[in-house]
């Protein structure tokens, strides 16, 4: 593999990761154009560690909060607001766990990844996604946010695992239609993005130690980590600077448009 087709990789899945405009989708159509390899695994699991740092580092008040929370958790002190962030993720973070997990025994995740359910995903959670934000009340904020919630959200992060629904972008879905503010909406979906990615990047790298994987294997993943990173923290950090003066709109159109190509290619495919 390419040291460029690794940074094209790279790049793509840290701006994509945490926009609500699917990365699974974006890996699906660079694989049809580059295909898969061996180092797959370690690149996935590199990328998906340095995004996750880029959102732990951007959130980091919020993080180093949670973090202090689980303490208080395990002893029941939940009147701390910090002890309540805690529970709320964890209880946010089961249902994905849970379903995840069956999806994987039941090897169902390759059935998922079709092109076609891919591009109409993208499309059909794309106008949820415009018309929750459009329609929703605005009268919830982060602090706002209870225990009860956090169950409906996790719920609603449960359809994240169909690629190209978007872990974010059905969060900040869910988190809308529940009534808050958008800014709110998006910080508590990227809050809830640590734990899971954080849980499957986990697993992922048990998989990839397993593997015995080679020093210039571990080098270009390193690569990859940092560029996706990098890519990471500049799209979350332009899209919460804009969320105002751009709303989800734009995403909902590129999202719309890169179903309709996928579609296109998914089934122009079929014909041929």
């Amino acid at each position: 593999m390419s040291l460029f087709y690794i940074a094209i990789l790279a790049v793509v899945q840290g701006i994509t990761e945490f926009l609500p405009i699917s990365s699974s989708a974006h890996l699906a159509l660079l694989h049809q154009l580059g295909g898969t390899t061996k180092d797959g695994l370690a690149l996935d699991v590199a990328v998906h560690l340095g995004s996750i740092l880029a959102v732990i580092l951007y959130f980091r008040r919020d993080s180093m909060l949670a973090l202090r929370g689980l303490g208080g958790l395990a002893r029941g002190h939940m009147h701390r607001p910090d002890v309540r962030l805690a529970r709320n993720l964890v209880v946010a973070t089961v249902p994905a766990v849970l379903v995840g997990g069956t999806i994987a025994v039941m090897g169902w995740a390759e059935h998922l990844r079709d092109v076609r359910i891919i591009g109409w995903t993208m499309i059909l959670f794309g106008l949820l996604l415009w018309a929750m934000d459009h329609l929703g009340a605005q009268s919830q904020r982060a602090a706002d946010w209870s225990g009860g919630d956090a169950v409906k959200l996790g719920l609603w992060q449960v359809l994240s695992l169909v690629p190209g629904v978007s872990r974010s972008g059905i969060c900040i879905t869910g988190a809308r239609a529940l009534g808050y503010e958008r800014h709110d909406a998006t910080r508590i979906s990227m809050l809830m993005s640590i734990p899971i990615t954080l849980a499957t990047g986990g697993l992922l790298a048990l998989d990839v130690a397993r593997s015995d994987a080679g020093a210039e294997l571990v080098a270009t993943a390193g690569i990859a980590a940092v560029l996706a990173f990098g890519a990471a923290y500049i799209a979350l950090a332009l899209m919460m600077r804009f969320l105002d003066r751009v709303s989800f709109t734009p995403y909902v159109i590129y999202r719309v448009i890169l179903g309709i190509a996928l579609l296109a290619l998914a089934y122009g495919g079929s014909a041929a």
